[in-house]
């Protein structure tokens, strides 16, 4: 292996890092509020590039109506669950936070796929129309069961990413897309190595995305309220911090989190409906290095990810999915070596 594949290698590994960095955050952001290892993070992503695409090529994108289904059922269940615990005043706001506001992004969508828009407006209807899906999904599958081991809502989780991965066959289609690049044309740093703009644009996102996560959670108060809900939920409660609104703002962003994912994926590879899979578990890969809870390690797994696969589909292109999951294996050895109980294992014993 001659250097000049060793540059391309490491900079290809780096671009990918670069987006297992943005979803292993918003998986630990997830995990961290919620306990939930939020497997379908990588479906969202997909959806959002799928709607590009179809923005781009002037159909209606079919993530409309998997919004419209998701936004019925859980105005179904909060109605319901108001009405049993008598808080009918709830209900009208209740209406607007889980049917008003997903049918009006819908309808945006609409407009944005008959009216010719720029690109930017296309990206922005597509980031925006996949926001609500973890919301949505969290409140259908896992807010009943909030209270649950963690190995419940894991399980919760891995039925959510088949159901939302269902209903994306059914209203998107098996086809495969891949939209326009968002920046063209190259930086040639030495004769040998050139590096694209849109895999300096990915790199960038993620470092300046990155910033932002930090600035958020360290300077604004609601960044403050979800790190306050991840270290105690008691605590927070005793404070006047709802976890149920807090955790419902962790899906919020990292839904945004994974439509801006999407978006950067969308104009270098080929993505089907189901394609999120991979991209979610990679992404947990990442996470476990950084413990499900530090932000800076899961960043250093998440380029450590992007490299081995890198590097991986070189030497065998058929196993470089295995190589990289193997990487969870010492990984969880040494994790479990220096790990100590939970509060589920306890429980679980005294029971």
């Amino acid at each position: 292996m001659s250097w000049d594949v060793i540059l391309i290698l490491l900079t290809d590994g780096i671009a990918n890092g670069a987006i297992y960095l943005l979803a292993g955050l918003g998986m630990v952001l997830i995990f961290s509020v919620t306990r939930v290892v939020f497997i379908p993070f990588g479906d969202i992503a997909v959806f959002s590039a799928l709607s590009l695409a179809a923005f781009e090529s002037g159909k209606l994108p079919g993530t409309i109506w998997l919004v419209l289904m998701m936004a019925g059922v859980a105005l179904l269940f909060e109605l319901v669950s108001l009405w049993r615990a008598g808080n009918k005043k709830l209900m009208p706001k209740a209406l607007m936070m889980w049917g008003g506001v997903p049918v009006l992004l819908c309808v945006i969508a609409y407009f944005v796929a008959h009216a010719q828009a720029p690109q930017w407006i296309q990206i922005i209807a597509a980031i925006m129309l996949v926001v609500p899906i973890a919301p949505l999904c969290a409140r259908v599958f896992l807010q009943p069961i909030a209270d649950a081991s963690s190995l419940i809502l894991l399980m919760a989780s891995l039925v959510m990413h088949f159901f939302i991965s269902g209903l994306g066959l059914m209203f998107i289609g098996p086809e495969g897309f891949r939209t326009q690049m968002l920046l063209d044309g190259s930086i040639d740093l030495i004769p040998e190595l050139s590096i694209s703009m849109q895999t300096i644009l990915m790199v960038a996102s993620a470092i300046v995305l990155s910033l932002m996560f930090y600035l958020f959670f360290e300077r604004t108060v609601t960044g403050k309220s979800l790190r306050a809900t991840a270290v105690n939920r008691v605590g927070a409660r005793l404070v006047g911090i709802r976890p149920t609104r807090t955790a419902m703002q962790a899906y919020m962003y990292a839904s945004l989190l994974a439509g801006l994912i999407g978006v950067l994926i969308a104009p270098v590879t080929t993505l089907y409906y189901d394609s999120g899979f991979s991209i979610g578990l990679k992404a947990f890969v990442a996470a476990i290095i950084g413990g499900l809870s530090s932000y800076p390690i899961t960043a250093i797994g998440a380029i450590a990810v992007g490299i081995l696969e890198s590097f991986g589909s070189f030497w065998s292109g058929a196993m470089k999915d295995v190589i990289v999951f193997s990487l969870l294996i010492p990984v969880l050895l040494v994790r479990s070596y220096y790990a100590t109980h939970s509060e589920d294992d306890g429980e679980e014993i005294d029971q």
